[in-house]
């Protein structure tokens, strides 16, 4: 799969009568609905997410895959989280569902970072994004700034050695079996300690 291919980030599923058929969510359609829903043009939109005008045509166009950098800025310029850019807007309240991924099927988000493995690909109007993530970053400096988004986040350990940062608390190093669980609208990363890169379930809320 190509790295950073978002129209392969996340697949999502169509109801047709009873049967669903799943196929891949495109994100520059996402994003002009996004800013359709806001009343935005062009300019206004990528003035808001300080980005070229070109560049937010050409990403909503398919022209070109956006890097994890120009995905933050559209995100907070659309003032939601960037996982919520590859994630359905909600079409109404679905009771009784179950989605099933199995071992080697989660979709793939690779950042310079993070690698996310993301689950329940399928169902639409999510309240929760659960996703394993390879911990690829090693100190602070790896970052642009703090991470923010909508929402709280659950954060477990599988593997190796993490260190928590967080805004407004004092670093926290966590080994497998630990958690933590936090306002995602304070800023965090994490990074791995541990000589193998760590790895990490996370389980973030869309309300």
């Amino acid at each position: 799969m190509p790295e950073n291919d978002p129209k392969n980030l996340i697949r999502i599923a169509h109801e047709n009568g009873d049967a669903a058929v799943a196929q891949p969510l495109d994100l520059g359609v996402r994003v002009r609905e996004l800013r359709k829903a806001r009343d935005w043009t062009l300019e206004q939109a990528a003035r808001q997410a300080g980005l070229a005008r070109s560049t937010l045509s050409k990403i909503e166009n398919g022209q070109m895959s956006p890097t994890y950098d120009a995905l933050k800025k559209l995100a907070v310029g659309l003032e939601i989280s960037v996982p919520q850019l590859f994630t359905p807007p909600v079409k109404g309240q679905v009771n009784g569902r179950m989605a099933v991924t199995k071992s080697g099927e989660a979709t793939q988000q690779i950042t310079t970072t993070y690698e996310h493995d993301l689950f329940a690909n399928a169902l639409t109007s999510k309240k929760m994004l659960p996703y394993r993530a390879r911990v690829r970053a090693r100190n602070m400096e790896d970052f642009d700034g703090w991470i923010r988004h909508d929402g709280e986040e659950f954060l477990y350990v599988l593997t190796g050695q993490v260190r928590l940062y967080t805004e407004f608390y004092e670093p926290v190093e966590l080994r497998r079996g630990d958690s933590a669980y936090y306002d995602a609208a304070m800023g965090h990363n994490v990074v791995s300690i541990s000589a193998e890169d760590a790895t990490i379930l996370w389980v973030t809320s869309l309300a």
